[in-house]
């Protein structure tokens, strides 16, 4: 099973958890929509100062 590290706490815990059983740390959500709209931002950014 894959793990992660907390990074409050540096615990190992299962990768699909989306609260650290061991200090509560709330690990950020981001949506595929979100990912998606700041890759074309960084994109837009880079050719503009390239053009």
């Amino acid at each position: 099973m894959k793990k992660k590290e907390c990074p409050s706490c540096a615990m190992e815990i299962d990768a699909d958890c989306k609260v650290c059983p061991i200090c509560g740390y709330e690990f950020p959500s981001f949506s595929k929509g979100i990912k998606w709209v700041a890759i074309l931002l960084v994109l837009l950014f880079l050719l503009f100062f390239i053009l």
